[in-house]
């Protein structure tokens, strides 16, 4: 059974329970809550805390022309049955487009309807994907895949990043992460991951702006990344 070590912190649960995350870092948190119990019980509470309050709240008043304007849009409409629709064969949607993770590991299930690209390489044993969500397709989202050994070159970040391992383990001098683990790292944080000798990790990221990586070459990658 995998022992899950680092967690979101409550106030990132909250915001996810509330609605208010982006989309990039809501799919990784939700990423984790699959794997992780103890936070999915944090999450069921900070929704029924904020159905309590809603419920604690006095009634609000209607406009006093709300009524009239409910009805004036019912008596406008058009209220005859719509004729059926011919039906017409449709073939199945296909499978979203992904590159191969490793035998037993599942894809998350918050990715599900999403693509991403194949992997493409940024270096020795390094590679990245890049995931589509559909209703954001702006959403700075990212898969990595590092080889084992293997080190990241060492940045900081102009805003948030973050990280669900969903395959094999790191260490950033901060402390170790495996599969099921989750990161964050604000402005405040310098590292470089190093990717454990025992085989590869793979690792869903976020990225609110940019990561402020020290070497030209790295920065260089990691512009055409969109990192």
């Amino acid at each position: 059974m995998t022992t899950i070590r680092h967690h979101p912190e409550d106030a990132v649960l909250l915001a996810h329970a509330a609605g208010r995350l982006p989309t990039g870092p809501a799919l990784v948190v939700a990423s984790h809550l699959e794997s992780c119990a103890r936070c999915r019980e944090r999450v069921r509470e900070y929704e029924a805390l904020g159905g309590a309050l809603l419920e604690a709240l006095p009634p609000a008043a209607l406009a006093p022309e709300a009524l009239a304007r409910a009805l004036a849009t019912i008596d406008g409409g058009d209220h005859r049955a719509p004729s059926p629709a011919p039906l017409a064969a449709s073939a199945p949607a296909a499978a979203p487009r992904r590159p191969a993770l490793p035998p037993g590991t599942a894809w998350p299930q918050a990715l599900q309807g999403c693509s991403a690209t194949p992997w493409r390489w940024m270096g020795p044993q390094m590679y990245w994907s890049r995931v589509t969500v559909p209703e954001d397709p702006a959403a700075k989202l990212f898969l990595l895949r590092i080889g084992a050994g293997k080190r990241l070159p060492t940045h900081s970040h102009s805003d948030l990043e973050m990280t669900q391992v969903l395959y094999g383990s790191f260490d950033d001098g901060r402390a170790s992460f495996g599969a099921g683990d989750f990161d964050s790292a604000g402005g405040d944080i310098r590292h470089q991951p190093v990717v454990s000798e025992g085989g590869m990790c793979i690792c869903l990221a976020s990225v609110d702006g940019r990561l402020l990586f020290d070497g030209f070459i790295a920065r260089t990658i990691g512009g055409l990344v969109g990192m």
